[in-house]
């Protein structure tokens, strides 16, 4: 048992000192992409918004590749599920309102 104690803490030593790098990359990317957009962002996502209808009306995304195609479902799938959540969290129950 006294053994135990050094070795807890001699582990919690080796975690702080892997884990605290990874925090600090962490930190620094949540900063940017977590962050709203700003009123200097809008002309960006109207263009992006222009770009994405030009294409749904041209067949532009017939000329996607595989890998941007496949990442274009998994944004389609994270933004239906964050609409899920947030549907949930609204109602404040699984399947319906509690009356």
């Amino acid at each position: 048992m006294s053994k135990l104690v050094p070795a807890l803490i001699n582990g919690a030593k080796k975690v702080y000192v892997v884990a605290k790098p990874e925090a600090v990359r962490f930190m620094r990317y949540a900063k940017v992409e977590l962050s709203p957009p700003t009123v200097g962002d809008l002309p960006a996502i109207r263009q992006g918004f222009g770009k994405l209808l030009h294409s749904a009306k041209t067949g532009g995304y017939k000329n996607l590749t595989v890998s941007e195609a496949w990442l274009n479902t998994l944004v389609f799938i994270e933004v239906w599920c964050w609409f899920f959540v947030g549907e949930v969290i609204g109602k404040r129950h699984l399947v319906g309102y509690k009356v």
